[in-house]
Formats: C-alpha cells, sequence, structure tokens
C-alpha cells in the first residue's frame, strides 16, 4: 500500500500557471485525509501559493502536505500554522550569469528571439533559472500552440547542452526550459522527498503528464517509482477520485 501520493503541478493537477479549481481543491482535500501528498514543480515558492495554498479548503490537513518548488531544489512544510522552508540548494552569483548568458545565445541561435512575448522571459528561481518562450504571463491559448510536440524546446535544450556543461537543461511546463545544476531533476526532489519523510521509494506514487523520455516528469519513472501518466487534468480527477475513495 502507497504512503505517499506525489503530483506533477501544470497540466496534471491544474492548466498552466492557473490555481486548482475547486473540484481538484476538494479530491486533494480527500485524499490528504488518507495519505501524504507532495507536489513537485518547476515553478517557486510564490507561484504555489497562487496555485495551490491559497486554494486548499481550511479542513485540508496540511500537516501531510509537502511542497517541492523549482524541481524538488527546495522543500515546505506546514507546521504550527505556518508554512517553513526545509532546505534550499541556491546558484552561486556566478552559475546564476553564465546560465542567463547562454539562454540569450541559445535563444538566438534557435531563431526564437524575435517572439511575441508577455513580461519576462528570464526567471531566475534561486535554485532553478527558467526560460519562458513566450514570458511569464503568457495567455494560456498562446502556450497550448507554441509547441505541442516539444520540437521547439528539443532545439533549444540542444543547443544549451553545450554551453552549460555541469547544469541540467528540461522542458517543462508548455512553453519553458528549467536549468538547474547536474543530477538534479524530478528523481532527485523525490530522493530528496524520501529523505525528508522517511517513506521508502517503493512506498509511494507518482502522477504526471510528461512521464516520457525527454519530458520533466520522467525521472520520476527512471528512478523506479510505479507512476501513473495523465494526459490532462480532467483524467487526474478521475484517478485521484478513485484513489481517494479506494483509501478510505
Amino acid at each position: 500500500m502507497k504512503r505517499l501520493a506525489a503530483f506533477d503541478l501544470d497540466g496534471t493537477l491544474a492548466l498552466s500557471k492557473q490555481p486548482l479549481d475547486d473540484e481538484m481543491a476538494d479530491l486533494l482535500t480527500r485524499l490528504l485525509d488518507v495519505t501524504m501528498v507532495a507536489i513537485i514543480s518547476g515553478g517557486d515558492w510564490p507561484q504555489f501559493e497562487k496555485q495551490v495554498v491559497s486554494r486548499m479548503p481550511a479542513r485540508a490537513r496540511l500537516d501531510n502536505f509537502i511542497i517541492q518548488p523549482t524541481t524538488g531544489t527546495k522543500l515546505y512544510r506546514h507546521a504550527d500554522g505556518q508554512w517553513t522552508r526545509i532546505y534550499a540548494d541556491l546558484f552561486t552569483g556566478d552559475e546564476s550569469q553564465r546560465i542567463r548568458e547562454a539562454l540569450t545565445k541559445a535563444v538566438e541561435q534557435a531563431g526564437y528571439a524575435n517572439e511575441n512575448i508577455w513580461g519576462e522571459q528570464i526567471e531566475d528561481r534561486g535554485s532553478q533559472i527558467t526560460f519562458s518562450a513566450l514570458g511569464q504571463q503568457a495567455p494560456l491559448e498562446a502556450k497550448d500552440t507554441w509547441d505541442p510536440d516539444h520540437a521547439k524546446r528539443k532545439k533549444l535544450q540542444a543547443l544549451l547542452q553545450p554551453l552549460l556543461p555541469g547544469f541540467a537543461i528540461n522542458i517543462g511546463g508548455a512553453t519553458s526550459i528549467d536549468i538547474t545544476r547536474e543530477g538534479i531533476d524530478k528523481a532527485y526532489g523525490l530522493k530528496r522527498l524520501s529523505e525528508q519523510t522517511g517513506v521508502a521509494l517503493d512506498e509511494m506514487i507518482f502522477f504526471g503528464d510528461a512521464i516520457f523520455p525527454g519530458g520533466n516528469d520522467y525521472p520520476a519513472k527512471h528512478l523506479g517509482l510505479d507512476t501513473v501518466r495523465v494526459r490532462d487534468v480532467a483524467e487526474t480527477k478521475s484517478v485521484v477520485g478513485a484513489i481517494a475513495a479506494w483509501l478510505v
């Protein structure tokens, strides 16, 4: 029997950068009554506050809830009425500068420098730098059609790899590339989660929409966890509802 259910966020629990809807928040609350729940994604803590934490009902068992921003390089837990950061693996100033310079060069080489953008393209999240091709505030309709087959980001990924030895470059979200130190991916975050909770990896199950080679959820499968690939948020709701009902 699984003791912890871990989830990707965008494309799995919610649309890209959008808050959980009432139904999903209620389903997660039901799941928290019967097991530990973790969410691991590329966004930073403020994004999790907006998308997830602020949407959870007052009755939710937050002591069973774990948030892992920036691909698991940070971890937050709830106790004594507040959320506390347990750890954060942060870049040095030199690392951040090298990544920014490489991104600027690779984006120009790929031919993506003149895209219509909404907001900043490069966001430094402390332990991860994220490039959003259409900007941080791009509308969903534009994001959904820009790179549905990941081909544009795979091209950018290939250009970045020789420019950034010692770093991991992963496709994330709908239009983004996440850059962390080498060895940092969701497998790393899930292993840290196991250490922090005392839950063995074989006692976890992971849900994500990008569990395929090259997808930012695939490391969970490569790590050996039981995984469930979902098509979209609607399918996640069906699966979570069935699991919550079964565990009660």
